[in-house]
């Protein structure tokens, strides 16, 4: 056999200069909160926000420059109990509240994934039938076997790096409004003023908005992640153990969080701008699915919007499914004292991985029975801003509790804003309830 010509061939000093280079990429470097923002807007989240606009047009736009700064000072708080406690936030409920109480907000949370990822799967599936013309159930299928088994099988440190590079899938939406038509003066205005009867379905529709915003599978889900990758360290400490990188760390967790929920709010509002300016103006007003949205665009944007819109369809499913089912495994097993990490072998942690599995072909099996998972999907959602509003209220309580958190608790600027976003979500959701 002829020898082989390495003449073309890059030396490995190249090879590993790149490698280099792309580890001091600034998204090789970001934390939880970057992937905590975008699994938010998962394919359930993207067809909540089309409805929005499909349904209400730019009186919706509001929503999301207010959501802001609310869900990030939620979300900091999580990472900092977290790193702090070197605990999931499961875990420090335990130890701070009643039993009771941390078993009705596992279970409430364990419902609301499997639900959320059976609508998740099922819209990937649908926008990969529309793409490629391939069987939906049998794409969801695929989908779903790779998800379980790149959790349980790759360890998270390479499993989070491929999760970092799928966020930008997101910029997707961002390039659907360079195909259409924008009105940017009407835009700006109807943000910053509003024309929104205040009616039980505008009341609803907040609801549904903020509750798939501000989730609470991210609660749990971002402070395990901040202890996952404390653990992964492996020469650092909780800070109420060990204070001495307390200023870099709390840093570090003020910028990603912010930075994170700002990617992921200003996409959830180029989502509702994008389908406000074209299925609303084309008297679209209903939306069941996230591909329904994708496949509405093409008569109305082009190909091509279709394309990006789906692509982004894709690029965050496979990163919000993961998220969905590790935070109902952080959760589950740190309330029952059972061993967990996405860093663990699964044969170290077979109860972790095993609700992860579960909880993900549960999903899969509702796309076979005679249930709507898109309709159950909007409900969930709302059915989270109500019950996201006395976890607001625990996460605010623990981070504000000195005994939890020692020296390090929640500023008074991030607390108010907490209470603020509780007070908000709990006036809506009662709104939601009255007759008109």
């Amino acid at each position: 056999m002829a020898p082989r010509d390495d003449r073309h061939a890059a030396p490995p000093s190249t090879l590993r200069a790149a490698w280099a280079r792309i580890k001091r990429h600034p998204l090789s470097r970001v934390g939880p909160g970057l992937i905590t923002g975008v699994a938010d807007d998962d394919p359930s989240g993207i067809a909540t926000y089309s409805q929005a606009g499909a349904q209400f047009g730019f009186a919706m736009l509001w929503t999301m420059p207010v959501a802001f700064p609310l869900m990030a000072a939620i979300q900091s708080m999580c990472a900092r109990i977290g790193r702090v406690t070197g605990r999931g936030l499961a875990a420090n409920i335990k130890a701070a509240f009643p039993a009771p109480i941390l078993h009705a907000a596992v279970v409430l949370l364990l419902v609301a994934n499997v639900l959320n990822i059976a609508a998740d799967v099922a819209a990937m599936g649908e926008v990969a039938e529309l793409v490629t013309g391939l069987d939906r159930h049998a794409m969801t299928t695929v989908f779903v076997v790779a998800t379980v088994l790149l959790q349980v099988f790759v360890p998270y440190h390479r499993y989070v790096s491929f999760l970092k590079w799928l966020t930008l899938s997101l910029l997707a939406y961002a390039a659907v409004l360079f195909v259409v038509h924008v009105p940017w003066r009407e835009v700006v205005a109807r943000t910053a003023w509003p024309r929104l009867a205040l009616d039980s379905a505008a009341a609803t529709m907040v609801v549904g908005l903020f509750g798939t915003t501000i989730s609470p599978y991210l609660f749990f889900w971002q402070a395990s992640e901040e202890v996952e990758d404390l653990r992964r360290d492996g020469t650092s400490d909780a800070l109420v153990r060990d204070g001495a990188a307390a200023g870099e760390e709390l840093r570090r967790i003020r910028w990603d969080t912010w930075s994170g929920m700002f990617y992921s709010n200003v996409t959830a509002y180029f989502i509702i701008l994008a389908t406000a300016v074209t299925l609303h103006a084309a008297g679209v007003t209903h939306i069941d699915t996230a591909a329904q949205a994708a496949s509405a665009l093409q008569p109305l944007a082009g190909r091509f919007a279709f394309v990006l819109f789906s692509l982004g369809i894709l690029g965050v499913g496979l990163i919000g499914v993961p998220v969905l089912a590790g935070s109902a495994a952080y959760a589950l097993c740190e309330s029952m004292g059972w061993t967990w990490g996405l860093e663990r072998k699964a044969e170290d942690a077979r109860a972790f991985y095993a609700i992860i599995a579960v909880s993900v072909c549960a999903g899969l099996v509702i796309q076979f029975l005679p249930i709507d998972p898109m309709r159950a999907l909007f409900w969930s959602a709302v059915i989270n801003g109500v019950i996201a509003v006395p976890l607001m209220a625990i996460v605010i309580l623990l981070a504000s509790n000195k005994t939890v958190m020692g020296a390090y608790t929640a500023s008074r600027p991030v607390v108010a804003l907490g209470w603020l976003a509780t007070a908000i979500m709990a006036a809506a959701a009662v709104r939601m309830w009255m007759p008109d």
